[in-house]
């Protein structure tokens, strides 16, 4: 799911759609009008789900696509390797996630994590 906003209307934090990638602001720069055209605004993020930079230069009265990101919690059911099996807290569902390298061996059954759902890829987002 994504909507479709102005890029003066980003902020650093938010996320962007940038090649079909979700991901999240970094740092915007504007630059002032010139002869030829209209403002302009840099924008540097880094990807949700697989951490590399991008950047983009567009004018900011263009639209943009900004995705829908939902936080969720849920307990681990089970950890079998680099899988864990999580129940969604809200409507009590399974689903199984990858644990990523940072937090191998911090995730164990019966603790509680929250993790990120969007545009159809899920990723377990602790801060520790």
């Amino acid at each position: 799911m994504k909507e479709q906003v102005e890029v003066r209307t980003l902020k650093e934090g938010k996320y962007i759609l940038i090649d079909e990638e979700p991901c999240v602001i970094k740092s915007i720069s504007h630059a002032k009008t010139g002869k030829h055209g209209s403002a302009k605004a840099r924008i540097d993020a880094i990807g949700i789900f697989d951490g590399s930079k991008r950047s983009i230069v567009a004018p900011v009265t263009d639209k943009t696509y900004v995705p829908l990101v939902e936080r969720k919690n849920g307990q681990v059911l089970s950890v079998a390797g680099e899988v864990v099996q999580v129940m969604d807290m809200a409507d009590y569902s399974t689903l199984e996630l990858k644990i990523p390298e940072d937090l191998k061996g911090k995730i164990e059954a019966g603790k509680e994590i929250s993790y990120l759902i969007s545009m159809g890829k899920m990723k377990i987002d602790m801060r520790v």
